[in-house]
């Protein structure tokens, strides 16, 4: 099942993240590379993020932002580059999507995201909305990647995202409504290098950890 990236577990009876529909085929064979956290190790138990099989990789991604091009593209860069760069965008990711809520407007979310996460992600924020809600909530990130597509233009993460405290507020109050402490678990994410930026474009979650 897909879930968002950070909300927290459960606010006061309400579960979250929601459960959305099962999550698509990547594209290409998947390569592991090494550098696993020990919290990673563990293969999704719903036959998600099985990476395997390949030849080694060599590919790298642009820095984000950067229009496409043979010097910007994934394959002309090392691959500790775009490690590097992969993490930042996945961390700007996390940092936008806690805004999105905290505002409930998400239009500037597609600087980070893109679809299938953009779309669903946005979709919620607007009910949110309507239903006179906002919410707040911090987390502690972890993020390693450890696995990456044969054609460079996906990498894939593995956190261990321990949201600390989520809070939902009324918009019209300012009052809270509920929440509460969060849970720690597994999440294995998609960054793709999209447009001449990498932006993160799935998510599942795992057991906890």
């Amino acid at each position: 099942m897909r879930v968002r990236l950070v909300r927290p577990s459960s606010y006061g009876g309400r579960p979250s993240p929601r459960t959305l529909r099962a999550p698509v085929a990547f594209v290409g064979a998947l390569l592991l590379v090494s550098g696993l956290a020990a919290c990673g190790q563990e293969r999704s138990g719903n036959g998600a993020f099985k990476p395997s099989g390949g030849d080694e990789d060599t590919a790298a991604a642009a820095p984000a932002g950067t229009a496409p091009s043979q010097a910007g593209a994934p394959s002309a860069q090392p691959t500790a580059q775009v490690n590097e760069t992969v993490l930042e965008r996945y961390r700007a990711y996390q940092a936008m999507y806690k805004r999105v809520y905290e505002i409930n407007d998400a239009s500037e979310l597609a600087t980070v995201a893109a679809d299938p996460l953009l779309s669903e992600v946005t979709k919620d924020v607007e009910r949110t909305k309507a239903k006179g809600e906002i919410w707040r909530f911090t987390n502690v990130s972890n993020p390693r990647i450890y696995a990456r597509a044969k054609d460079g233009q996906t990498v894939f993460i593995v956190d261990c995202l321990r949201t600390l405290a989520g809070y939902r507020f009324s918009a019209k109050t300012g009052k809270r409504t509920g929440g509460g402490s969060g849970d720690a678990y597994l999440y294995r994410v998609a960054v793709k290098y999209d447009a001449g930026a990498w932006k993160v474009s799935d998510a599942v979650r795992d057991k906890k950890c």
